[in-house]
């Protein structure tokens, strides 16, 4: 079980993440909805420990994550993987190695710096990628994929971590629908068969609604909204976005839409 306390996060006079406490219970799949600067992406930043909180507590089991430091940091990072909104892959290397690329933390220094896979490394990568429909493309450079292809490729890295938590951080902003469906379908099906708990940074209310099992609406740092997708009502879509539930669920389709316009252009 993941538990947050009091959980603060301060940038000079500004508080990104205000307080924030909650329980998120292993094998959740939990959505955390809400406005651009509403501290979802600082939230998840705290929890990978990528920030360091400014004061409240992380706690994974008997953990305390808030406190680690050196080779306990690295061990945590490995155990609560990240997917990023801009992939974070090196489109110059195939796909194979930048999934490999997820194994260097269960390396030696030696062996992560001139990059020794094992065979048991390589076959547990392909392995992801035959699970989500990209073995084909091993070979394949990463900067000739699609970004539905890119960030499936990102999943399948964290996955070869044998993480605990995979923390998704607007893994389809930047996507098209049928693409967006594809990598949301890939989480939920991690979520699913293995038992993985998957915490994930959206716009879309119907995406969110679709997928989540429980969503956690922030607003200026705070939480606003803690319930089953099915409770939040239009009060409180009011409260997350300044507008009715519709108007928001249209507003995030639309900015999808600019986003892709922009991408194509």
């Amino acid at each position: 079980m993941l538990c947050i306390q009091n959980l603060t996060k301060t940038f000079g006079n500004q508080h990104a993440v205000n307080g924030v406490n909650l329980t998120i219970p292993k094998g959740s799949f939990v959505g955390i909805i809400g406005r651009s600067g509403a501290g979802k992406s600082t939230l998840l930043r705290m929890i990978n420990r990528l920030e360091t909180p400014s004061c409240g507590e992380i706690i994974y089991g008997n953990k305390e994550v808030s406190s680690l430091e050196g080779s306990e940091l690295y061990a945590w990072r490995r155990s609560c993987a990240m997917v990023f909104q801009q992939f974070n892959l090196a489109n110059r290397l195939d796909v194979l190695t930048n999934v490999l690329m997820g194994r260097l933390n269960t390396m030696s220094t030696l062996r992560s710096t001139l990059q020794w896979w094992t065979e048991e490394d390589k076959l547990l990568a392909l392995k992801t990628l035959q699970q989500f429909g990209m073995a084909d493309f091993a070979s394949k450079r990463c900067g000739q994929l699609s970004g539905g292809q890119q960030q499936r490729v990102a999943i399948c890295r964290a996955l070869v971590q044998n993480p605990q938590i995979i923390l998704a951080d607007e893994p389809i902003a930047s996507l098209d629908p049928k693409n967006s469906t594809d990598v949301m379908d890939a989480l939920k099906s991690i979520n699913q068969e293995l038992g993985i708990t998957i915490l994930v940074n959206l716009h879309s209310l119907d995406i969110a609604k679709k997928y989540c099992d429980r969503l956690v609406g922030l607003k200026a740092g705070q939480v606003v909204f803690d319930g089953l997708p099915n409770q939040l009502t239009d009060h409180f879509s009011q409260q997350l976005y300044g507008m009715e539930a519709s108007e928001s669920s249209d507003a995030s389709n639309l900015q999808t839409v600019h986003e892709n316009q922009f991408l194509i252009a």
